[in-house]
């Protein structure tokens, strides 16, 4: 079912946006003489919650919607990075805390129709503060420590938009209430 890849022009390459013009053929022998793919790198989230139970969110300035919005940590892996390395960099990095339990929940793709690209979901827990935030560049990230049951509550009025922090949550929230049962 899949279709043959006849030839490939990058457009753009970029460590954040790599783009390329592919011509392929379909099964059914169609021409498909422009298919436009954003290659992006794997990228991690987390649900993560301190010791003392509450989620740790950030709030961002987001220039491609021109808002600020407040998401879950995360970021992209580095070359030949294991996505359970990269979350534990990334929550490092991003909050200067450690966790004693991360587990993945989830694999989801943004927009397969276009990106490449996969995210990794982790559910993080036991959070402990041990280092400073260690920002790239351009981050300017508030940390919020918000108790859980409030995550779950904006997570239903649609106070949090990143869709796959969103995917991040459902699954790492049906991952906790299926140990209560």
């Amino acid at each position: 079912m899949n279709w043959k890849k006849l030839s490939s022009e990058y457009i753009s390459k970029h460590p954040y946006f790599t783009a390329r013009k592919d011509v392929c053929q379909t099964p059914g022998g169609k021409m498909v003489e422009s298919y436009y793919v954003v290659e992006l790198p794997t990228t991690v989230c987390a649900l993560a919650i301190t010791e003392e139970g509450n989620v740790l969110m950030e709030r961002q300035y987001r220039h491609p919607l021109e808002e600020t919005i407040i998401e879950l940590p995360g970021g992209f892996s580095d070359p030949g990075e294991e996505p359970l390395v990269a979350i534990e960099r990334e929550l490092l990095e991003e909050t200067g805390y450690e966790f004693s339990s991360i587990e993945c929940v989830g694999k989801v793709s943004a927009n397969p129709g276009v990106l490449s690209g996969y995210t990794y979901l982790f559910l993080a827990r036991g959070g402990k503060k041990v280092a400073s935030q260690s920002l790239d560049a351009n981050e300017e990230i508030e940390l919020l420590q918000i108790p859980l049951e409030d995550v779950r509550s904006m997570l239903s009025k649609n106070e949090i938009v990143q869709a796959l922090h969103v995917s991040c949550l459902l699954y790492a929230f049906k991952k906790i209430d299926s140990e209560k049962v």
